[in-house]
């Protein structure tokens, strides 16, 4: 029986918008010629680190694999809303906090400076339409989830949580720590048993992963699916549940990471200018309308 959770508004969000878990993915893991040491990030003085460290509690403390299926069940009948992929961008931008003075540019002009960089870089046109849509899924705000169930490092479930992931000891109050069928190095899983078969904690990344899966190449799957899988792309934590090929599209997954993280910039792109290129591709790849 599916169990009901009842949570705070301060537990469901502890953070003030979730631009503050991206900002603090660029503290964690800065551009080479800035970066910082693991205890660096941990000491990092910003009245935001109370909030992040209550955002990875909560977050690890209630992704549990029983908590996965019941997201699963629910979201992916698919049947809460039906737009065009625009619109849903420009649902997506009622996600700006007008409170928070830091951010000066909305979710769609993010997108379109990650979508632009790879564009000048003379990337495929499906790579670039992955990087304008790949954080498409986070309207789940929209729909009352929690923030960490949102954002947040994704990490696999139904089996043994590892160090590598951030503020990891926040797993010891999650209750499959303590669960025998999933505590152990594979879990419920085999020995490379694929990343096909691993379920992956809740997010934007797997709600958007399983509306685009028919429609888009293999590598930008990836790219959207694993995209804040950082255990794996900076410390390999789980190459043991992966296959050769897993391992060769994750080069598509680590040429994507630094678009996504380091190429927002202050200038905001010209919308209008930029709409109808983008409309195009959407309409070359995605169908006029998809279910939410």
């Amino acid at each position: 029986m599916k169990k009901t959770m009842n949570f705070t508004e301060k537990e469901k969000n502890p953070l003030k918008s979730i631009e503050v878990w991206e900002d603090d993915v660029l503290i964690r893991y800065p551009e080479e010629k800035v970066k910082k040491s693991e205890a660096e990030y941990r000491n990092y003085d910003t009245p935001d680190r109370d909030t992040v460290r209550e955002f990875y509690r909560m977050n690890h403390k209630h992704q549990t694999y029983d908590f996965v299926q019941e997201k699963r069940h629910d979201f992916l009948q698919f049947n809460r809303k039906e737009m065009t992929i625009w619109g849903a961008m420009e649902f997506l931008n009622t996600l700006v906090d007008d409170s928070d003075p830091d951010i000066d540019l909305d979710q769609l002009q993010h997108l379109l400076q990650t979508a632009e960089a790879i564009r000048a870089d003379g990337h495929p046109d499906w790579f670039v339409l992955t990087g304008f849509i790949h954080d498409m899924g986070k309207i789940l705000c929209l729909f009352g989830e929690p923030q960490w169930a949102v954002v947040g490092d994704t990490f696999p479930v139904g089996c043994r949580f590892s160090d590598k992931i951030v503020y990891s000891e926040f797993f010891e109050a999650n209750p499959d720590n303590q669960d025998e069928r999933y505590n152990s190095k594979y879990g419920v899983y085999k020995p490379n048993c694929g990343l096909e078969n691993v379920q992956m904690s809740w997010g934007h990344d797997e709600y958007l992963y399983q509306i685009l899966k028919d429609y888009l190449p293999e590598e930008a799957q990836y790219m959207i699916r694993y995209h804040s899988f950082y255990s794996q792309h900076r410390d390999h934590a789980y190459d043991h549940l992966m296959t050769s090929h897993d391992h060769k599209m994750f080069e598509w997954v680590d040429k994507f990471n630094p678009y996504d993280l380091y190429s927002k910039s202050p200038k905001p792109p010209v919308i209008s200018e930029l709409k109808p290129y983008y409309e195009d591709l959407i309409a070359k790849y995605l169908p006029k309308t998809v279910k939410m």
